[in-house]
């Protein structure tokens, strides 16, 4: 890489940084390419990024940001999953760490709270941002629909007793 590719790769990172919800760090245990591409495929299914930085254009994209704290992280062969959604990230890459011993994950950050691995895994285990907006719709719905149930109860209970009357009769 020469100077110039050098700083775009930073102005990139630094972009990738300022806009993301959450950073989480993974190391890689010797990927195939046939894994990193599936772990890739379901990242970005979850609406986030993974990029492979070199962990010195990364410590010098974090300046000034809130995710100073993940340098501490940046050693060894090192990829980022970066996502707007606090947990479509984290959610993406514990589900692929699960299956797979081959990347480990080292940390994370989410915003200027910096994240243990058990803390990545706690907040993957958090519903996503779709989920709990699904929840709440659920929630503002559910007594519209008491309403209408106990307004038509009546008129039913009603239309039986008199059905009932009408057998004996």
């Amino acid at each position: 890489m020469d100077r110039s590719q050098k700083a775009e790769s930073v102005a990139s990172l630094n972009a990738v940084f300022n806009q993301a919800g959450v950073v989480v760090v993974t190391r890689n245990l010797g990927l195939s390419v046939a894994q990193s591409t599936e772990l890739r495929t379901k990242i970005r299914d979850a609406g986030a990024t993974y990029k492979v930085a070199k962990n010195r254009l990364a410590k010098l994209a974090i300046q000034d940001t809130n995710y100073v704290g993940i340098g501490e992280f940046l050693t060894g062969p090192t990829a980022l999953a970066s996502s707007e959604d606090p947990v479509a990230a984290a959610k993406a890459v514990v589900e692929f760490a699960k299956a797979n011993d081959k990347i480990e994950i080292v940390g994370g950050s989410m915003g200027t709270q910096v994240l243990t691995p058990e803390g990545v895994k706690a907040l993957a285990s958090m519903p996503s941002l779709d989920e709990l907006r699904g929840t709440l719709i659920g929630l503002i719905q559910a007594p519209a629909t008491k309403i209408a149930q106990l307004t038509t109860a009546p008129a039913a209970k009603l239309a039986r007793v008199f059905g009932a009357y009408a057998k004996a009769a």
